[in-house]
């Protein structure tokens, strides 16, 4: 723990700093819980190899690292396949989110007339009281999304609560006098919503994103086990536990297995976000 000494009118101030190491320490256990499921989608295609014949379903060994699956295919290939969609789907969805609430919620924060308010947020707050599984399965009844239909089906459901946090915080943001100072100086609206509001409510919008992610992958994740967004027999994380779990008490690495990526997807997401957010440690004391 360093330790530095100051002078102030007061007489000494001691400042308690974190090492500088302590920094990159944080983003550790995010980046390793990650990797794994990151890595394996990403670069799991290139390694998988040809189906081959099928076996039984849900049995172990013969030739087969993690088993069977319910229809007799290689559970550590269909692994290796079923990666990819879960995470692109889920970043693309996330990115889309924000790609229409950042501006909504900058646009209700920083106007000074009510109406654009009224405009933007109230069709917002219908969509808001709809649960977002039953969105996913009205549009489902109406056409069969694929990959990018349902990335932006959980785009759609997750703009609303986006936009309202970044109102809320921008509000706050566009308030303060160094705004209005901006304003006088006849600064234009793109230099106030990205310069000013938007470096200050960075910090609360980074948090946002990790829990928007992890929900994102959550909706995608249900709406493959209802055969949403990807064929019942698609190379899926998410079709895998929801297929699988049948057997899970003869042959649970078919189900075990992805979930885990599943989780291990999230909660390092949520890891990194953390890490990312923490400010380093410090305290003063005076003498």
């Amino acid at each position: 723990m360093a330790v530095a000494v100051a002078r102030s009118r007061r007489g000494l101030k001691r400042i308690v700093v974190g090492r500088p190491s302590d920094a990159p320490r944080r983003f550790v256990p995010g980046l390793l819980i990650l990797g794994v499921p990151l890595l394996i989608a990403l670069a799991g295609p290139l390694f998988a190899c040809d189906a081959g014949p099928r076996g039984t379903s849900l049995t172990t060994g013969a030739g087969h690292p993690l088993g069977t699956d319910f229809t007799g295919r290689d559970v550590f290939r269909e692994v290796l396949l079923g990666g990819r969609s879960v995470v692109t789907v889920a970043l693309a969805a996330t990115a889309l989110t924000y790609a229409v609430a950042l501006p909504v919620g900058f646009v209700c924060a920083l106007t000074r007339r009510a109406w654009p308010e009224e405009v933007l947020m109230r069709p917002l707050d219908v969509l808001l009281a709809v649960p977002s599984l039953l969105v996913v399965l009205l549009v489902a009844t109406a056409v069969q999304p694929g990959p990018a239909g349902l990335a932006a089906v959980v785009a759609l459901v997750g703009i609303p609560d986006a936009a309202r946090i970044v109102r809320a915080a921008g509000a706050e943001a566009a308030s303060r006098p160094a705004v209005e100072a901006l304003r006088m100086q006849g600064e234009s609206w793109a230099r106030l919503a990205l310069g000013y509001v938007g470096r200050a409510v960075a910090r609360t919008l980074a948090a946002d994103i990790g829990v928007r992610l992890t929900g994102a992958v959550y909706l995608v994740a249900t709406a493959a086990f209802l055969g949403v967004g990807v064929a019942p027999d698609a190379a899926d994380w998410a079709v895998m536990v929801d297929r699988n779990r049948t057997g899970l008490s003869v042959q649970p690495w078919a189900t075990v297995v992805p979930a885990l990526l599943i989780v291990a997807l999230t909660m390092g997401g949520n890891l990194l976000v953390d890490a990312a957010l923490a400010r380093p440690h410090r305290s003063e004391k005076n003498r």
